[in-house]
């Protein structure tokens, strides 16, 4: 049951701070994982279960290829290429990538034209260095503006840290990523790109007479995966992104820096199957339903409602005593006039030092610039939280 474990905030940086209920449940947090980087993360309610170093920067090795993906989906999505636009395999994308380079490869001929649709499947289930090479050319004449793109493109996204320098993930001194954003653009690509994602759980690929398996361990594995990459250079160690589903719940694991495949495929699966038992959703606020108020100056009202675009939903440990800690993140007063729906604020909720949930909020009504009088009113900054203590004693 939420109880009504709630502290007013103060004025800090437009920060109103609240305390969710401690919720009893098991030891979830006893967890630990060998992988130096790591997060898993829950599609449904952007909770994020797990993480250790999730910010710091890490070298992708091959898991750089969902973002080259990425880009050939928006390209597709854009109408720029179809799956059956045609991709030249040049010399330059053959020896640096194909069968001769003794990296991962498609094994596409060189001077051949091959269709974009066998393009993807080599980049994704067989992790070709030559398909994303050829790739690259295609859309951006060359692999270094094409990888100018990716990291146009993911920055598009809100992740601020990863730089891409090249599309295969070959090894490159300034090329990097972390595990949170990784796991927020697999994400995004999962739930935008449906269709095309699919390529993603796609067991096997046979190019120029040669069958190869996807290299993704969790496949085979039976927790309900269904997709993503895995990596490894010297420099990064072996890494894994993931995603599978269970019940309706799809998790996203990311791990990087172990010392071999073993280990990789067993900690992405541990950390899969721990999310899966250890935690239950909480809907703490229903569709349209009001989360908080700003304050506004110089209105004709002196507080809106806020509210998040659909239900606001967390999934809390089970068996846990620890608390949830929340705040309501903008910069205020705001300022009238007020549009109705305009994003203002975020909804911030830890669990200790790990972020679980991070939202944003939307004005659920207009404001008016208010007579002289309302303004010269408006002198105290203050919100009221009984919005917020009305959900939390729910049960």
């Amino acid at each position: 049951m939420f109880g009504r474990y709630l502290a007013r905030g103060g004025r800090s940086l437009g920060a109103v701070a609240f305390l969710l209920a401690a919720i009893p449940v098991a030891g979830a947090q006893s967890f630990q994982s060998a992988a130096p980087y790591a997060v898993l993360l829950d599609s449904g309610s952007g909770a994020v279960l797990y993480e250790k170093a999730a910010d710091e920067l890490m070298v992708p090795a091959s898991l750089a290829k969902i973002a080259t993906a990425l880009v050939a989906f928006q390209e597709i999505e854009q109408g720029k290429m179809t799956l059956d636009t045609e991709i030249s395999i040049s010399e330059n994308a053959w020896r640096k990538g194909g069968g001769v380079s003794g990296g991962s490869t498609m094994f596409a001929l060189v001077h051949s034209r091959v269709k974009l649709g066998d393009i993807l499947q080599g980049l994704i289930v067989q992790s070709g260095n030559d398909a994303a090479i050829a790739l690259a050319e295609a859309v951006s004449g060359d692999e270094a503006n094409f990888a100018k793109l990716m990291t146009e493109r993911v920055r598009a996204l809100g992740l601020t840290k990863s730089v891409f320098r090249n599309a295969t993930g070959m090894a490159d001194p300034e090329q990097k990523v972390t595990a949170r954003e990784l796991a927020r653009l697999s994400d995004h690509v999962i739930k935008t790109y449906p269709e095309l994602y699919k390529i993603f759980g796609q067991r096997e690929f046979t190019w120029n007479k040669i069958r190869q398996q996807n290299r993704n361990p969790l496949l085979a594995m039976d927790i309900g995966a269904d997709g993503l990459k895995t990596g490894n250079v010297d420099d990064s160690g072996y890494g894994l992104v993931g995603s599978a589903v269970q019940k309706d719940q799809r998790l996203i694991v990311v791990v990087a820096g172990l010392k071999n495949a073993r280990d990789r495929a067993s900690e992405g699966r541990k950390l899969l199957e721990w999310g899966f038992r250890s935690f239950e959703q909480r809907q703490v606020f229903g569709a349209g339903e009001t989360v908080g108020e700003a304050s506004v100056y110089g209105g004709e009202k002196g507080r809106v409602a806020l509210r998040a675009r659909g239900p606001v939903n967390l999934l809390v440990p089970r068996g846990s005593s620890e608390r949830l800690n929340a705040r309501i993140v903008y910069r205020g007063p705001l300022q009238a006039p007020v549009e109705e729906g305009a994003q203002v604020a975020r909804l911030l909720v830890t669990r200790g030092e790990v972020k679980t949930l991070d939202i944003p909020l939307y004005t659920a009504e207009a404001v008016k610039v208010g007579s002289l009088q309302q303004r010269a009113l408006d002198a105290l900054f203050e919100v009221s939280t009984g919005w917020i203590r009305k959900a939390l004693g729910r049960s």
